[in-house]
């Protein structure tokens, strides 16, 4: 009988992150939903922990913990148009659902199961959410997608919107791919409006701590040059972190001007943190 580290031995990276590890997870979580079901504690009101493909940690904690964010770090109102971008399954639109009243919210995402689920149970309670499928490329999430990321222009209008946030989504998008979301973001931004994207950026005192092993995860392979690292080079959007400078000169190429420090995470290692990942808060220029 094969155990982890053997499978590592017989099995390629790039199927191991694909196909073996995803399939390893679905597992792991129906056996979760059915425990819950059997139990009487199954919950209605969040997707099914067999569909959840956002990331670890609590579904309802962490979309409270942004949704914080979202108010103190970027002074999001009930009022506002606000764009979750990879929206995923619901876990921030569902907090912010009690607290964006007046507001419009969209979110579009590369997968399909995330999407449909939050249209059959977010949109019939909250008329001003809605969902919206985006069929991505993205090695990682959406092998098969039929866009380039790095080509896409996002289904809205210019100005469109107060508020864009992105929580964990530059940390898989290759180069190309992120300068093209934030010159998206740019253009469907109101002047004045705000962007909070999560990052893993590099610098050196993250450089020295993943470097020293600290970090939790290895993102230790250059990808097309120093300035970008990656987890997996043979599906390199699994994990990929950035150089700070570099991420600092794309904003201000596309008129997003960053609004306070970088409120840096614990990803790497760090001991004195504000989330796990990098925290980015800019203004789209008048």
């Amino acid at each position: 009988m094969f155990d982890q580290e053997s499978l590592k031995k017989f099995i390629p990276p790039n199927v191991r992150a694909r196909v073996v590890a995803p399939l390893m997870r679905r597992i792991g979580a129906a056996l979760i939903d059915s425990g819950a079901y059997l139990m009487g504690e199954k919950d209605d009101s969040i997707p099914p922990t067999r569909l959840h493909f956002v990331g670890h940690g609590s579904f309802t904690a962490i979309g409270y913990e942004f949704l914080r964010y979202f108010t103190e770090f970027a002074g999001l109102k009930p009022n506002e148009d606000v764009l979750d971008v990879g929206c995923g399954i619901g876990r921030m639109a569902i907090p912010l659902a009690n607290f964006l009243r007046q507001g419009q919210y969209r979110g579009i995402d590369i997968v399909p199961a995330g999407i449909e689920w939050c249209q059959q149970n977010i949109t019939p309670k909250h008329p001003n959410f809605r969902f919206e499928l985006s069929d991505i490329k993205n090695t990682a999430y959406n092998p098969d997608g039929r866009y380039k990321a790095s080509e896409y222009r996002f289904p809205f209008d210019d100005q469109s919107f107060d508020f864009v946030f992105l929580t964990s989504v530059f940390t898989h998008l290759v180069p190309e791919d992120a300068e093209n979301y934030l010159s998206e973001i740019s253009r469907v931004l109101r002047p004045g409006g705000r962007l909070l994207g999560t990052w893993f950026l590099l610098n050196s005192e993250s450089r020295q701590l993943v470097a020293a092993g600290r970090g939790s995860r290895p993102i230790v392979y250059e990808f097309k040059g120093k300035e970008v690292m990656v987890e997996n080079p043979a599906v390199p959007e699994a994990a990929i972190a950035f150089d700070e400078e570099l991420i600092r000169g794309i904003h201000a190429k596309y008129q997003l001007r960053l609004q306070d420090d970088i409120r840096f995470g614990k990803w790497c290692g760090r001991e004195d943190f504000v989330s796990y990942q990098d925290i980015i808060v800019a203004h789209k220029a008048p």
